[in-house]
């Protein structure tokens, strides 16, 4: 059953941050916390789906204010236990329609959360309440995977993600409808659990025309936080759009 907290509530929140070890390895965090403080300047952050704060916390560790929108109160009551939780504000609700308090400078979705909005109606909403937010030549942030259709042979919709002696992971996807789910079998103690999260898969030339119907325009668009150039071998993107400054 899925409640308020939707695909993260207390079960998942309880040990998220151990399940995602590594995007907390300083090598994964510390690349985006630069450029996003960059962005921010002496302004204010937004983070979407601010989760556990593992790109809020550092960030503001770094002298910017944030605050995060976040639909599962499990996983923002992770956040407000940590050291320096108390500093970032989180508004309760979901980041395609949920407005924080204030304008900011920059704003930003991590981790493929973007997908997490399972409808194209959706992910429109999403940039234009981001707009709404943004100062004047204020940026938007997405990091976010290219879908991997290309690994797709005929007749096939299921692409493994990990596969070890006690955890399989696999997205399957529906290239009628974008439609995409991420399903984690995990072994424990000779007994398995299923878990399965849907999404909506989306291509960065979409990202720009959502981007473009909230008022903004595409600055940068890069591979990865350490801004490797983005080709088309790229699985990943991190793009940057600007609402204009008058």
């Amino acid at each position: 059953m899925i409640h308020d907290d939707g695909y993260f509530g207390e079960s998942v929140a309880a040990t998220y941050d151990e399940s995602s070890a590594a995007m907390f390895a300083p090598e994964a965090v510390e690349p985006a916390v630069d450029l996003l403080a960059e962005l921010a300047g002496e302004g204010r952050a937004l983070e979407l789906g601010v989760g556990t704060g593992r790109i809020a916390l550092p960030l503001a560790g770094r002298g910017v204010g944030v605050h995060g929108i976040e639909l599962s109160r499990a996983m923002a009551d992770r956040l407000r236990a940590k050291p320096g939780g108390a500093a970032v504000g989180v508004t309760i609700g979901d980041f395609a329609t949920a407005r924080a308090p204030g304008t900011y400078s920059v704003a930003y979705l991590v981790f493929n959360t973007i997908m997490n909005l399972t409808t194209q109606d959706a992910q429109v909403d999403c940039f234009r309440n981001v707009a709404a937010h943004l100062a004047p030549g204020g940026t938007f942030v997405v990091e976010v995977m290219v879908p991997q259709l290309r690994k797709l042979p005929p007749g096939q919709n299921t692409v493994p993600f990990h596969v070890g002696t006690d955890r399989l992971g696999f997205d399957t996807y529906d290239t009628a409808t974008q439609a995409m789910a991420s399903h984690h079998v995990k072994v424990e103690d000779g007994r398995g659990s299923f878990r399965s999260i849907p999404f909506r898969y989306v291509w960065p030339a979409e990202l720009d025309l959502m981007a473009r119907l909230a008022g903004m325009r595409l600055r940068k668009r890069w591979e990865d936080w350490g801004r490797a150039p983005f080709t088309s071998e790229s699985e990943t993107h991190v793009s940057v759009w600007e609402k204009p400054a008058n």
